[in-house]
Order: structure tokens, then C-alpha cells, then sequence
């Protein structure tokens, strides 16, 4: 279908469905196609239709998590994870890929599809967004990493890859903080991030997680 390639990409290249129900959406799509995929933005079951591999992006994840359901999303796309469709998931999206969020609320439904445990929040509210040089594995220079409203990984299970830590700030809404925490995990085709890659003109991450869809396409 027309709508779904973008002006120059190719029918070889891989196809990224960028869940569009909250958040910044349209800032990873963009993101996508300037790393040479094409992407689509997905609202509906349908929209997964010839889809590689999805991207949640950040928003509120309690909201994310009603939309996913109203929208019969949830459950397609919870058979397309557990298919081995790869999946990048940042902020709100990593919430929503995890096994357990540490604070949310009862009646919020994660995919589980990483080994993590996050918390919601940890890094402080809105007015404690930040910016920092992140060092991560498999990228050769330090990576600008915008956190707003950040959730941040408490426990990695032994299959999950760190790829990048920081060290909060003592205003983190979280008591006894700890040294470092990690905000960039890999594990099998999963990618999720702590921070908003999408909002930075930087594309290395988006570029990883295009290099794990592109492996997982050989197998």
C-alpha cells in the first residue's frame, strides 16, 4: 500500500510499525526512515499487517496500556511478540515491554517481553527532565540522552544485556538511590531504552535497533 513506504525507501528494507496511540510517534517515524527503514504508524490490528518489527514510544504508560486495550491492539500485538517479532520500547514504551513495573497501577498490562523490573517515574517529575552524555555499548562515542519523566530499570534478569547505566541525581523520586541504574537493555530481539533517542538528531539507537531487526530477518 503506497501510504506505507517512504519517498525513497525500497520494498528490501525493513518495515517499522511505530505504535501511534500517545506520545512521540511521528518523531520516531522520521527517525526510522533517516536510518534507512521504512515506518508506518500503527493504530489498529490491521496496521501491523506486513510489519517487521514494532516501536512503543514514550508517553504515560498507565494511558498506553488502556489505549492498547480499547484499541484490540494489546492482544495483536502480544501474539506478534511472542512470535519473536523484534520491538523497541523507550520510556513508556520500555514500561510496557517489561515483566514488572515496580509502582504502576493494578489494573496496568505489560507485554513481558524483556526480564527487567522498571520503576515508573524514578528519575523525578516533569521539572526533572534532563540531559546527559551517555557511554553505551556498541556505539563508538557518547550518546546525548534526553530523560523526561523517566522510568529506570531496578532488575535485569541473567539473559538481559546492559547496555548503558547512569548515575541518578539525588532528587530521583525513589528512596535509598542507587549508584547507577541501567537505562539501555538489549535482550534477544528486544531493545528498550529509559530515555527519548527520538528526540535527538542522533539516529545510532534507532540504527542498533534496525541492525537486531536486520539479524533477526537472516535467522
Amino acid at each position: 500500500m503506497p501510504a506505507r513506504k517512504s519517498a525513497t525507501a525500497s520494498d528490501s528494507q525493513p518495515l517499522i510499525g511505530v505504535v501511534a496511540l500517545q506520545g512521540a510517534a511521528a518523531e520516531h517515524v522520521a527517525a526510522f526512515r533517516r536510518a534507512g527503514a521504512r515506518a508506518v504508524e500503527v493504530r489498529v490490528p490491521a496496521d501491523l499487517d506486513g510489519v517487521d518489527a514494532v516501536a512503543l514510544p514514550g508517553g504515560e504508560s498507565t494511558t498506553m496500556s488502556h489505549l492498547l486495550r480499547t484499541s484490540g491492539l494489546f492482544d495483536a500485538l502480544s501474539e506478534r511478540l511472542a512470535g519473536g517479532m523484534p520491538a523497541f520500547g523507550t520510556c513508556a514504551g520500555m514500561i510496557l515491554l517489561a515483566v514488572d513495573v515496580l509502582d504502576g497501577r493494578p489494573d496496568q498490562r505489560c507485554f513481558g517481553a524483556i526480564d527487567i523490573s522498571v520503576r515508573r517515574n524514578a528519575f523525578g517529575r516533569q521539572v526533572a527532565s534532563f540531559e546527559a552524555e551517555l557511554t553505551a555499548d556498541g556505539l563508538d562515542e557518547p550518546f546525548k540522552a534526553v530523560f523526561i519523566r523517566a522510568p529506570w530499570v531496578e532488575r535485569a534478569g541473567d539473559s538481559v544485556e546492559v547496555l548503558a547505566e547512569i548515575t541518578p541525581a539525588s532528587n530521583s523520586s525513589t528512596d535509598g538511590v542507587p549508584s547507577s541504574v541501567p537505562v539501555l537493555c538489549r535482550s534477544g530481539p528486544i531493545l528498550v531504552s529509559s530515555f527519548h533517542p527520538e528526540l535527538t538528531a542522533d539516529d545510532r539507537i534507532h540504527q542498533l535497533f534496525l541492525d537486531m531487526v536486520g539479524a533477526s530477518m537472516a535467522r
